[in-house]
């Protein structure tokens, strides 16, 4: 009989594993693998099925080589196989490959197993992994004939519903290519997760009619609904009210829906919501003083029309480089005002018994907000991947709207007012994910002349580069990935948080303001900073702490706040002292140190 030293120790599992490894010999190998749970493969069988199977790293799948597991499960927060089982479980669940090379898939086996098995393990992993549940837990075990490498595949299971799944005290969540201590946004997208069984908007209301609805919204309701699904045209004129309403999904068999109330039901009807279904409309001055506002009620289908109607959306003039002729444009693309007010109804949270808010400021930007957290895991996410949102949090109401041609029918809306932003050289929505709401603003001009230059003149920057630049020019904080791609693209210069647009960016425009800039972002390198101050010191035998100051504030970044130019000019001084060329003589003054 042939034994392995791995497999020898399944012995301990029971008289069918002890039966199993009598069976591994040369004749018998694969009846016992299958009994033992594992799988053989030739080495190049199982790098192919595994490609097959897991083809790239994602939020849904790692390949990691932990060829010691008494070191690789729960070690080094943010780094062990623990917080990566939290961070997988914390998006939809996936898959951990263990004993590959994480950036090739190049198996090199685990080495070594320290006490664990593909069922204690699992033990392990939920004891260290605050709810991570059990259904759905898989250790997948591989092993290849010739080499006698082994994998594992650990099978993750998503995070039970409202609870995220924590690993050294923290719940984790993959950012490009690392581990991050999982965002408000996600986090909040976890606790606030909807079942269809909770949807508020599905909910009958059986002392409601059709007579509670308002003529005009239900005529706007055909129409709309024709316009959406032509295929119903020849019948769509037979149909009663009743019929209509089924097939638009505004009703359960006749019967009204909190959903169809919303939309079509008659102002005076809105006691039967049980819950403020409003959007106000305010018009504000610059410096935030109020100047107009109104505030409308059910039915809604009709109410966005008269919200569009209030904003005043003028028309905005702006020269492009190279042409005496300005582009004229209306402030807000039509589109992305309607798709704002209707996600905001689509997603609002209406047991909280809040408005909808519609801000307008003066020939400047529109604000939007609704309460309830964003429920994908990111605006960036739903921008780049432009495919349908998964989950939402009225999905009654979204279906409805959908039949009624208020949202998109396959997602992509929030992109497409993206691109809308980007045609104009206008700077990307601003998405605001705190305090459990969702607060959307669009300015209705160029932000910054020079950056729009540089749009002009980068025709070929990819919506996700001007995303992330777009953060650059308002100083907004990078994620890591971003700035990783930024850097590699040579789009930026700079150490985070202090970044600035590189002179690979700005120097195709030919602006002599854009170069300043650069500059004084850029600041001197530290030797040329050294020199002056070993320069000063030199003619005029020593200085304060404040002299010094003075002397190369100017030649420091000016993406540098006060304080990191004070830590700036204290660690040129502590350099100069450890290399022996300054001292200190006492009340924060230096003097040269005179050769010997």
């Amino acid at each position: 009989m042939l034994f392995y030293e791995k497999e020898f120790c399944w012995v301990k599992r029971g008289i069918d594993l002890f039966i199993a490894c009598l069976l591994l010999n040369w004749t018998h190998k694969e009846t016992a693998a299958n009994i033992l749970g594992m799988k053989k493969f030739t080495e190049q069988e199982l790098q192919e099925y595994l490609l097959q199977q897991f083809p790239k790293e994602n939020e849904r799948c790692e390949w990691k080589e932990f060829k010691n597991l008494k070191h690789s499960i729960a070690s080094q927060a943010g780094e062990d196989v623990i917080s990566y089982v939290s961070a997988i479980s914390n998006m939809k669940g996936g898959h951990l490959v263990l004993g590959v090379k994480d950036t090739t898939l190049e198996i090199v086996g685990i080495q070594d197993f320290h006490t664990y098995n593909p069922e204690n393990i699992k033990i392990r992993l939920i004891n260290d992994c605050p709810n991570l549940v059990s259904e759905g837990l898989l250790v997948e075990e591989f092993q290849t004939l010739e080499s006698s490498k082994w994998i594992w595949v650990i099978h993750i299971p998503k995070h039970p519903f409202r609870q995220p799944v924590y690993a050294h005290k923290k719940a984790w969540q993959r950012l490009g290519d690392s581990l991050v201590e999982l965002t408000q946004a996600r986090k909040e997208a976890i606790l606030y997760e909807v079942k269809p069984t909770d949807d508020w908007s599905a909910v009958i209301l059986p002392e409601a009619t059709i007579e509670d609805l308002d003529v005009q919204a239900l005529k706007k309701a055909r129409f709309e609904f024709q316009k959406r699904n032509p295929k119903y045209a020849p019948e769509l004129d037979q149909w009663d009210d009743v019929k209509f309403l089924d097939k638009a999904r505004l009703t359960i068999k006749g019967k009204i829906t909190r959903a169809c109330m919303m939309l079509l039901g008659k102002e005076e009807e809105e006691h039967f919501l049980n819950s403020t279904v409003k959007i106000r409309w305010t018009l504000r001055t610059l410096d935030n003083q109020d100047k107009d506002f109104e505030v409308f009620s059910i039915p809604l289908i009709l109410a966005v029309d008269e919200v569009f109607t209030k904003i005043r959306n003028l028309k905005y003039r702006y020269l492009r480089p190279g042409t005496l002729f300005p582009d004229e444009v209306l402030r807000y693309a039509p589109f992305t005002i309607r798709e704002l007010l209707n996600n905001a109804i689509a997603h609002q949270d209406y047991t909280k018994g809040a408005r909808i808010n519609v801000v307008e400021f003066e020939d400047d930007h529109l604000v939007f907000s609704n309460y309830g957290a964003f429920l994908p895991k990111s605006v960036e996410e739903v921008v780049l991947s432009d495919s349908p949102e998964e989950v939402y949090r009225n999905p009654y109401l979204v279906e409805a709207m959908k039949n009624l041609d208020m949202i998109e029918t396959q997602g992509g809306g929030i992109r497409k007012i993206f691109n809308f932003q980007r045609k104009r050289f206008f700077p990307m929505p601003d998405y605001d994910l705190s305090d459990g709401k969702v607060k959307v603003t669009i300015l209705g001009k160029v932000l910054d002349e020079e950056f729009a230059n540089i749009l002009v003149q980068n025709p070929d920057l990819s919506l996700e580069e001007i995303i992330a630049m777009d953060k650059v020019q308002k100083k907004m904080p990078l994620t890591n990935e971003e700035y990783n791609y930024l850097k590699k693209k040579q789009f930026i210069s700079g150490r985070k948080p202090n970044i600035y647009l590189s002179e690979k960016v700005i120097a195709p425009i030919n602006n002599e303001n854009l170069r300043q800039e650069y500059i004084r972002n850029r600041g001197f390198d530290d030797q040329y900073c050294k020199d002056l101050i070993l320069e000063y010191l030199a003619k005029w035998g020593k200085a304060n702490r404040r002299q010094i100051e003075n002397l190369i504030w100017d030649k420091l970044s000016d993406v540098l706040s006060e304080d990191r130019k004070k830590n700036k000019v204290g660690n040129l001084l502590s350099a100069l002292r450890i290399q022996g060329k300054i001292k200190s003589v006492g009340f924060g003054t230096w003097e040269p140190v005179k050769p010997e």
